[in-house]
């Protein structure tokens, strides 16, 4: 299973990035960071459309699509990871994960989803998001694993 994190906004020099590199090196799944970014200067509802077909280009055609969402649903990393097994065991090969910019998504991408995910009730920075989220997918494969990361 491929692995895609669609973000907007791009974290070179961010400490969000450096963790996130700490743990996409540890991960057996293949994943990959696609950074978009508007370069028009737009705002409001423009920016927003705008940030969603970067987003969507930016994907795999067929990918199973999660969007980040702070009115998404929230699973405890064992369900997390459970979720994950299903779709690699049933031959998912694309995922896809998208993270809006400053904003957060334009609604028509949470709307179009197979899947959406809250990180918690909180807001968070949508760079450190992808922190986050690539934590969450190391523990979700060592949940899968039986590896003792998750209880340490």
């Amino acid at each position: 299973m491929r692995i895609s994190i669609c973000a907007v906004g791009r974290a070179r020099g961010n400490p969000a990035a450096e963790i996130c590199q700490t743990y996409l090196q540890r991960l057996p799944w293949p994943v990959e960071i696609h950074e978009v970014e508007v370069r028009k200067n737009l705002t409001g509802e423009k920016l927003a459309m705008g940030e969603a077909e970067l987003l969507r280009a930016a994907m795999p055609a067929q990918a199973i699509v999660v969007a980040l969402d702070g009115k998404g649903k929230a699973f405890s990393s064992e369900a997390f990871a459970q979720r994950l097994g299903r779709w690699r065991d049933d031959g998912v090969a694309d995922l896809a994960f998208a993270i809006g910019g400053a904003n957060g998504l334009h609604p028509d991408l949470p709307r179009a989803a197979d899947l959406v995910l809250s990180l918690g009730a909180m807001t968070w920075p949508h760079l450190l998001a992808r922190a986050m989220l690539v934590e969450q997918l190391y523990r979700a494969h060592t949940i899968l694993a039986g590896h003792p990361y998750h209880r340490a």
